[in-house]
């Protein structure tokens, strides 16, 4: 694993956003509420593909939250869902909590320590999606490395997580060269396979890659791990250009951002989406309870939303 994972990482508000601005089914929880109240049905994500492209054409930017699964524990990440959703989020994505997060920085190590000590595994992560997916119109990609992927069986893990309401997959330690196993049992069961590429991928290789990956290509801000940063690289303007040149396929930046200064900048630049993790898993993480810990994030959330057009 560390040998895989070296391949990839060393070459490599307003409270709610105005109806007006985005016209998807995830910014309108009361509407949505309400809708659902006198029509009885369950609101029903759109795509990956879809969000970004309903998006696009009204010239808005995607904020994508990352939280850990089980930390503090699963029923607060579901309460969480629920609230990223209601907050105008755009694309969720859920870590499943491994014991050699090789790609993660100090705060999301540590939050999936806590996870994994609190008994959290693949299959209660699963009950626990089953739950909460009919209830959100936000689609929800899994971040999972690869070794719990292949100790379950690479169709039967897709098959799990379809089933489960899922739309899309990450797995940061899975080089490109070893993708196409994986990359079409997602294409057969309608998971996007969103792959990333980095400030130091060849030119030839991240061309590949924008190639390769479905729903969007994640750009890694930085060289190293997660965690959140001062400021954001300001070789990131270029290397969006770099990316844009090489595909149509909306992309979005993630490594470092935890402010709202930070999505705003990378917006202005051009990214078609903004990921802010370590900083929404330092919240809960720190929190005094549970409750406290998804006040913090609803509040931090919509100030990430407003920061966005």
């Amino acid at each position: 694993m560390a040998l895989i994972a070296q391949s990839i990482w060393v070459s490599p508000s307003t409270p709610k956003r105005s109806p007006y601005f985005h016209l998807s089914p995830h910014s309108f929880p009361s509407l949505r509420v309400s809708m659902a109240s006198s029509l009885k049905a369950e609101p029903v994500a759109s795509t990956i593909s879809d969000t970004f492209s309903s998006l696009k054409r009204q010239g808005k930017v995607a904020l994508v939250p990352y939280i850990t699964a089980g930390d503090p524990d699963l029923e607060t990440t579901g309460k969480a869902l629920k609230i990223l959703d209601s907050c105008g989020c755009d694309v969720i994505e859920l870590g499943v909590p491994y014991s050699d997060p090789l790609a993660d920085g100090p705060v999301i190590q540590a939050a999936a320590k806590r996870a994994l000590q609190r008994g959290t595994n693949f299959n209660s992560i699963v009950s626990m999606l089953k739950e909460v997916v009919p209830r959100i119109s936000c689609p929800i990609a899994l971040f999972s490395y690869y070794n719990p992927i292949l100790r379950l069986g690479i169709e039967k893990f897709v098959l799990t997580i379809r089933d489960a309401g899922v739309h899309g997959l990450l797995v940061p330690d899975l080089p490109l060269e070893e993708i196409e196993t994986l990359r079409k049992e997602c294409i057969k069961h309608e998971i996007e396979l969103v792959l990333l590429t980095t400030p130091t991928t060849p030119t030839g290789r991240m061309k590949a890659i924008c190639e390769a990956s479905e729903g969007f290509v994640y750009l890694v801000s930085s060289n190293g791990v997660t965690g959140a940063r001062p400021y954001v690289d300001a070789r990131v303007e270029a290397l969006l250009r770099d990316v844009k040149q090489a595909t149509s396929k909306p992309v979005a930046v993630g490594f470092g951002l935890s402010k709202p200064e930070h999505v705003k900048q990378v917006a202005a630049w051009g990214a078609d989406g903004a990921i802010v993790g370590s900083a929404l898993v330092k919240l809960l993480g720190d929190a005094r309870s549970p409750e406290e810990g998804l006040k913090d994030l609803e509040s931090f959330t919509m100030s990430l939303r407003t920061a966005l057009p």
